[in-house]
């Protein structure tokens, strides 16, 4: 950090695992590796054994209602959370069966796609882990949960880098609506933002009506911010990046803004014009 990067990769110069053997992958409905399974079976237990459920539709899963929840009091979280064996699963088959998926000397990434609010809801429901973050009774309860659930996604991480090699990680969470967050600055930066340091979390993407460059302008120089473009035509996306280049060609140490061409769609001409336009700030 605080240095002029070399290069700031977009994604459609990245490629991404997701492997069967994590049952994460299979659970939320994402599993992207050499072996691909239909839809049907974008379900069940994840790795903390909550069961999930598939909904074909909207191309997304929830948890399954019809099972009672596992956590319903969070100073319980020792006596009922099954942390997982993560060794225990075939990462080394895994890794034998994507040979000829990934390409060597490509920027490799991976997803974990329930983060610690996420989690925190998949045991207790959203009204339950809502009330967790503000309860002081749970308070610290809740920090020593959330510490385990950090140093599991570390073991996770650790594994992908030792089989797949991966560069880089997304890690998902949903911390608010269009009109406001879930929980206050107070209450993120109190509970949730030091297990995020734990595992070194040094980029933030968000949603596109989140004002990015206002953002870039005051933390551009500490942490990358990830941008999305979408519009009607290939001409509204091209002004979008010239837009982009153009507010932060200025600065070196703020060029760290990391462009997501991911919610793109197919453009093909869009994933071009970035490489184009992006390619002179790092010269």
């Amino acid at each position: 950090m605080g240095e002029k990067p070399e290069w700031m990769p977009i994604y459609s110069e990245m490629q991404t695992i997701l492997p069967l053997c994590v049952p994460e992958n299979i659970a939320r409905g994402f599993v992207k590796e050499a072996d691909s399974i239909p839809q049907s079976r974008f379900c069940g237990p994840d790795m903390y054994g909550v069961p999930w459920v598939f909904e074909v539709s909207v191309g997304g899963s929830m948890e399954d209602p019809s099972i009672p929840l596992i956590l319903t009091d969070v100073a319980d979280w020792r006596d009922v959370i099954r942390f997982p064996d993560i060794d225990s699963w075939d990462w080394e088959g895994a890794a034998r069966r994507n040979q000829g998926f990934l390409t060597p000397g490509r920027l490799t990434s991976t997803v974990i796609y329930t983060g610690f609010f996420e989690r925190l809801i998949s045991f207790m429901e959203f009204e339950g882990a809502a009330m967790a973050l503000i309860d002081e009774d749970c308070a610290d309860d809740l920090h020593e949960l959330l510490q385990a659930i950090a140093d599991t996604n570390i073991r996770l991480i650790a594994a992908y880098k030792k089989y797949f090699g991966i560069d880089h990680l997304f890690f998902h969470d949903d911390w608010g609506a269009q009109l406001a967050p879930f929980f206050s600055l107070d209450t993120c930066r109190e509970m949730l933002v030091p297990a995020m340091v734990e595992a070194d979390m040094d980029a933030w993407c968000g949603q596109p009506m989140c004002d990015k460059f206002a953002l870039w302008d005051n933390y551009g120089d500490k942490i990358a911010i990830g941008i999305a473009f979408s519009g009607d035509s290939d001409e509204d996306l091209f002004r979008q990046v010239d837009a982009m280049v153009e507010h932060i060609k200025s600065d070196p140490i703020r060029r760290r803004m990391y462009v997501r061409d991911r919610m793109l769609g197919s453009s093909q001409n869009l994933k071009e014009y970035l490489k184009e336009k992006t390619a002179p700030l790092y010269k």
